[in-house]
């Protein structure tokens, strides 16, 4: 599929027909997989490693819930693009509320969590730094920081979706095969999983210990609620609002809408397959070797301790493979962030006032501006404060924060602003519901446990 001219411009020359079988769907797959490219690096490599190296196996539900439960709120996301083209910051605009200058204080309060999500993003830079410095010590790691930050800027700044679609199903290929070779040649170490241990780890126990390291991995594992909100973005250049055209209430545009609606959902649920049991794989590592060993990741040592999963299960030979794997890992991560966040710092500038976002040069020459300042700016907060681990999880408890307004725009897209049309059945608003229920619950509690 050739790339879109300006796919957040809705025209009749870019409606196409929606594939009707699983197979043709299977051509469309690619904006979850995006966000896959971004979840499985902080997240699996470095919180959730470290959560099952503090914990053991204990908080294993943690993991799976996070995992599950927000997918409906990110089809819902889905949805209300395919069905309106609106972009995120668009849609965030016209939610209820006060209003500061022109935009809305949704829109406000999206940029306050990315200025201080810096941190998190920051961190990934400071452990693709590590990795470069172990491998070769003569150079520093601040250089490698700010080499690394030039490296993806130069990759993102053109800003083309199919190179940064494809590019980020290879990166995460690589590590994913490495990480289930690890998990299964643990059998034949002293560190073997049991049943018994996977059993225990699903009784929803949460030691107060634990809490805010859970608290942090909940909202980094899985679809956070930044990668919510980004996927309106990759639905959108992947062309499904495009295909499916502006709402001209025929019967025509309402089976386009419900085709194309059926293509985001498979996109959504296989990519959650994926980034749910790869997630698994990591935590069980880290809860079998680390928290085993009494190791947690911390500081500039992270890289070597988590080495350790690899060369206990793998031998001493394994940490060459594994710092090969983790460097493809993070700087996934550091690739599918810098695309999501350029176009949604873009998109934000454009709600208030600083530039005319519907002007196809002037969004394409701010994303191309920004894919060079914000990797800098990740890399000078890394410089500044030296501890990633820390940096990743305190990013991780802000977007579970962020959580708490993805469910309330949620909640204004199913109960506000829904086509009458595409209202969906008990068993849909169930799963929703149990989705909105399950991110309040463990946001609450995180809360309480944290301040109480």
């Amino acid at each position: 599929m050739s790339e879109i001219v300006d796919p957040y411009i809705l025209s009749p020359d870019k409606i196409k027909s929606p594939p009707t079988t699983f197979r043709g769907r299977l051509k469309f797959l690619g904006p979850s997989f995006i966000l896959s490219a971004s979840i499985v690096g902080s997240g699996e490599l470095i919180a959730t490693t470290t959560l099952g190296a503090k914990a053991g196996f204990i908080t294993f539900w943690v993991i799976i819930v996070s995992c599950l439960v927000k997918v409906a709120v990110q089809l819902e996301f889905g949805k209300h693009t395919i069905l309106t083209g609106e972009t995120a910051m668009q849609a965030f605009n016209k939610l209820p509320g006060p209003k500061f200058g022109k935009a809305k204080w949704t829109v406000w309060t999206v940029l306050c969590v990315m200025l201080i999500k810096l941190l998190q993003v920051g961190g990934i830079v400071g452990g693709v730094a590590i990795i470069l410095n172990i491998i070769s010590p003569e150079i520093s790691i601040p250089f490698f920081a700010f080499g690394i930050a030039i490296i993806v800027a130069l990759m993102i700044y053109r800003g083309y979706y199919k190179f940064i679609e494809r590019f980020s199903l290879v990166m995460i290929g690589f590590f994913t095969l490495f990480t289930f070779a690890s998990l299964y040649f643990l059998h034949f170490t002293p560190y073997q999983i049991t049943w018994e241990n996977i059993w225990n780890g699903l009784q929803l126990n949460l030691p107060k210990e634990t809490v805010a390291i859970a608290f942090g991995a909940f909202g980094i594992t899985g679809v956070g609620g930044d990668e919510i909100i980004h996927y309106n973005y990759w639905c959108l250049e992947k062309g499904y609002a495009s295909f499916t055209g502006k709402n001209d209430h025929t019967d025509k545009w309402r089976e386009r809408a419900i085709g194309w609606l059926k293509v985001m959902k498979l996109d959504a649920i296989i990519a959650m397959c994926v980034y749910t049991t790869v997630t698994a794989a990591f935590y069980l590592l880290g809860a079998a070797v680390l928290h085993a060993q009494g190791s947690v990741p911390e500081g500039f040592a992270m890289i070597e301790t988590l080495s350790a999963m690899y060369t206990e299960s793998l031998g001493p030979h394994a940490k060459t493979a594994f710092l090969i794997g983790a460097f493809i890992t993070l700087f996934s991560t550091l690739f599918a962030a810098l695309a999501a966040w350029t176009r949604q710092i873009t998109d934000i500038f454009g709600q208030i006032g600083l530039i005319h976002f519907t002007d196809y040069t002037i969004r394409k020459r701010t994303v191309a501006i920004l894919a060079w300042i914000i990797p800098i700016l990740w890399a000078l907060v890394f410089v500044f404060i030296k501890l990633p681990v820390l940096m990743v999880i305190s990013g991780g408890i802000v977007g579970s924060f962020l959580l708490f307004l993805v469910v309330y725009v949620v909640f204004h897209f199913r109960y506000v602003r829904l086509n009458p049309l595409f209202k969906p059945g008990i068993y849909y608003d169930f799963i929703l519901w149990l989705s909105i229920l399950s991110i309040i619950a463990v946001g609450v509690l995180g809360i309480i446990k944290l301040f109480g």
